[in-house]
């Protein structure tokens, strides 16, 4: 099973909508054939609270403007490290740098497929494919 068509379209405008407030190594894995509740995880870090609270409003914003969708659940608060945006068929957490690293969702689900990202905003000077995972050297 594989992530339907609409469940990516709202997960790449999600990522773009966190690119744009500058979240940080933007990962989207779909899990479709490991979890029931949902078909991708998106998962995005940031420097601090407000930073957190800025890219959570902004994927909120987006979703509901280009998607007419808004979350079935949130979880966590303003000020909050760490914020959970359930839109059923996508999974957005949004966490503090240090938070991403201590709970290391990303390594939990490591080997569902990435879906590619690439950045509109980005630089066209600079390779601007992200699925968040760093390339083996």
């Amino acid at each position: 099973m594989v992530a339907t068509d609409n469940a990516r379209a709202i997960a790449l405008t999600a990522a773009q909508a966190a690119a744009d407030k500058l979240g940080r190594d933007i990962v989207l894995l779909d899990v479709s054939d490991e979890v029931v509740i949902t078909d991708i995880f998106m998962v995005v870090s940031a420097p601090n609270e407000r930073q957190v609270q800025a890219i959570v409003d902004e994927v909120e914003e987006q979703l509901r403007k280009v998607h007419d969708v808004k979350p079935v659940r949130r979880e966590g608060v303003r000020g909050s490290r760490w914020v959970l945006l359930d839109y059923a068929d996508l999974v957005v957490h949004v966490q503090h740098t240090e938070e991403r690293e201590y709970y290391a969702l990303d390594s939990l689900w490591k080997d569902c497929p990435a879906i590619e990202f690439v950045d509109k905003t980005a630089p066209e000077a600079t390779d601007n494919k992200r699925d968040g995972r760093q390339d083996a050297a």
